[in-house]
């Protein structure tokens, strides 16, 4: 197997953030995103990182070539105040094809875990995932991860529309 590394993206990365980002909701919700929308969120998220972090697996191939990229992550946090403590939400999760079944997801999830340990004051890492998704349920399951219980509800609000519309 490939060396796997993972770094913290940048601006370079927002294209192919953004061009993943889409891949993921075709794949997952058969929804098309708007280009311009999703590549100034991911701008927005890679430029900020109390809005988002976003952090990037990568391959080496060999010693004369560059690593190349294989999967993403991103990270958003939630206070809880019943913890007294910060959930590290992990979003926007995308491994390639040809990189799927290699140990990318679980080493950007290693990564955000060892650093959510090593921050402090995490009082654990959270995802949602769709309920028809048995892959990624198998998958986030071999992780540590468990079913926490919980249904998510959510409205949406006019200034999204507006904002799309605008691209």
């Amino acid at each position: 197997m490939n060396d796997l590394t993972v770094r913290a993206a940048t601006a370079d990365d927002a294209e192919l953030l953004a061009a993943w980002a889409e891949a993921m909701a075709w794949e997952t919700e058969h929804k098309r995103l708007d280009p311009a929308t999703i590549r100034r969120g991911v701008a927005l998220g890679v430029g900020d990182p109390a809005r988002a972090r976003y952090f990037i697996a990568e391959k080496s191939i060999g010693a004369d070539a560059p690593p190349t990229a294989a999967g993403t992550l991103m990270l958003t946090t939630e206070w809880s105040d019943w913890r007294a403590g910060w959930w590290w939400w992990i979003q926007s999760v995308y491994v390639p094809p040809e990189h799927r079944r290699g140990g990318v997801l679980r080493a950007l999830y290693e990564h955000v875990h060892a650093d959510a340990i090593a921050t402090g004051g995490v009082c654990g890492l959270r995802l949602y995932v769709e309920h028809g998704n048995a892959v990624a349920q198998k998958t986030y399951e071999s992780l540590g991860m468990a079913d926490a219980g919980y249904r998510m509800f959510e409205a949406g609000l006019p200034w999204l529309e507006d904002v799309i519309a605008k691209g």
